[in-house]
This record gives structure tokens, C-alpha cells and sequence, in this order.
């Protein structure tokens, strides 16, 4: 096992930093435990037959914006295209229709000068239309736009059918709100404010890199696993090289493993 690792250390440089932090994960008896979230489905595309062939058997939660979420999408999440071991796929509410309710200041499809009667409306419409579509495998987890939420919303969640929410950066608590689980995710491969392009390896392996470490160190909530947010709609073939390459090293590590989202969101079902 580890011959082969290293193998891989040797035409992917640079990612020796994760391997020794597998390793040190695994002499503690420990298994570092990932997650990977792809955020704005809402249709069948090359692009999403792209994103299953790189996870091969590692388990993807998509994020899709239930008001425009095409029928087709449900029809290929039921029969993705195969690879030898089938993804495993599951689906999370992206807000309602992904749309900014701020005139000035920062995207959020739920900010606080919104109504709690609209909010709740959307929210409802959100979980009703994927679960029409997608069945069991939308789960009743919400993933706001832009990782924007209101907090005096949360209490909302439960009458919508609700029980957990997922943003970006690691959570203060694993209890977003009463009756509400948190668990986000921590690397966004998408350079925003630059070309939108990727955030390069050194960047994104960082990012990975550092979450862990703060785990296993006790500087941050060992049990919310490290998330990797995609979007599949910008992802270029910097972003499919790492992700490749990430999948290979994680899968292959004995202290390393891929959580799927009914695992991390269990207390929300």
C-alpha cells in the first residue's frame, strides 16, 4: 500500500503534505474523513458525466436549486453513467431559485430583511419539489446560495421539512439551531474573484491540508468532516487534475475515507 503512495508522490509533487498527514491521522489509530459537495445542478450535462467519471465510487452530494431543476436531471441521478464502481449520489436543496434579495451588499437569497413568511414559503417549495423529483435521495438538508443564510431564520427549518443546513468554513457548533445539523465544507476549488478558474494545487491542497491538521490537533471539531466544494458549471482540467489526484491518494490510504452525505446528515433524516 504504501509503495504504491509513494509512487504516486513521485509523479504528483507537492502532495507529500497530505500523505504525512494521512499517516500521522492512521499512527494515531484514527481515520481522517472527507466529504465532497458540488454546488448549482440543475440539468443533466457533459459536465456533471465528467464529474461521476473523476469520483468514480466516492460518494457526491449535489446541491440543486429545486426551481429549476429539470426533470431529466432526476431520470440521471437515478442512471448515471457508470464507471466500474458507481458513484454514489445525493442530493441537497440549494435555496429555492438561487436568487440575490440584497440591493447592496453581499449575494443572499435569505437575508434577514426578508419576510419570515416568504423564507418559509420558498424554503417549503424547495424541499416539496425535490423530494417529488429525486425521492430518498434528497435529503432534507439545505445549502444556501452563496453559503448566505440568516440566522434568525434557522428556527424556520423544522416547519419546512428541514433538519440540517451546510455552508462554507469550519462551524462553531455542531448544531446550527435546535433540530438543525451543521456540517460545511472547507475548500472551494473556484478562484472567484480571480478568472474563476482553479485556486491552484498549493492553494487548494493547503486548504485540505490545514482543516485536517486542526482536527487531529484538537484546534477545530474533529468530528465535521473536511469538505471540498466543485462547481461542476466553471470546473476547468486544473481542477479535474486535482481532483483526480485527490480521489487516487484519499481512496488508497488506509486512515483516509469519503463520508456520503445520508452518513454526515444521519440526525437530519
Amino acid at each position: 500500500m504504501k509503495s504504491l503512495l509513494r509512487q504516486h508522490l513521485v509523479t504528483t509533487a507537492g502532495w507529500s503534505s497530505l500523505v504525512s498527514e494521512f499517516d500521522q491521522w492512521g499512527e494515531a489509530g484514527r481515520v481522517a474523513t472527507l466529504w465532497w459537495r458540488d454546488d448549482d445542478a440543475v440539468t443533466a450535462s457533459c459536465r456533471l458525466d465528467r464529474l461521476v467519471s473523476i469520483a468514480g465510487d466516492v460518494p457526491i452530494s449535489l446541491a440543486v436549486i429545486p426551481a429549476l431543476a429539470d426533470p431529466r436531471l432526476a431520470a440521471w441521478i437515478a442512471h448515471p453513467p457508470r464507471s466500474p464502481q458507481a458513484t454514489r449520489l445525493s442530493v441537497l436543496q440549494h435555496g429555492w431559485c438561487h436568487t440575490n434579495h440584497v440591493v447592496d451588499g453581499k449575494k443572499n437569497e435569505f437575508p434577514s430583511v426578508r419576510s419570515c413568511r416568504t423564507v418559509e414559503y420558498d424554503l417549503t417549495a424547495g424541499r416539496a419539489r425535490l423530494a417529488a423529483l429525486f425521492g430518498t435521495r434528497a435529503l432534507p438538508v439545505l445549502v444556501p446560495p452563496w453559503n448566505r443564510f440568516a440566522s434568525c431564520f434557522l428556527p424556520l427549518l423544522p416547519a419546512c421539512g428541514l433538519g440540517g443546513i451546510s455552508c462554507v468554513k469550519p462551524r462553531r457548533t455542531p448544531w446550527a439551531a435546535p433540530g438543525i445539523i451543521e456540517v460545511n465544507v472547507h475548500v472551494d476549488l473556484v478562484a472567484w474573484a480571480g478568472d474563476r478558474g482553479f485556486i491552484g494545487q498549493e492553494a487548494a491542497l493547503g486548504g485540505v491540508v490545514r482543516h485536517l491538521q486542526a482536527r487531529r490537533l484538537g484546534e477545530g471539531d474533529n468530528d465535521e468532516p473536511t469538505g471540498i466544494l466543485t462547481h461542476h458549471l466553471v470546473q476547468d482540467e486544473a481542477t479535474d487534475a486535482f481532483l483526480r489526484r485527490l480521489v487516487t491518494i484519499a481512496e488508497e490510504h488506509p486512515a483516509a475515507r469519503w463520508l456520503d452525505a445520508a452518513e454526515i446528515f444521519a440526525d437530519a433524516l
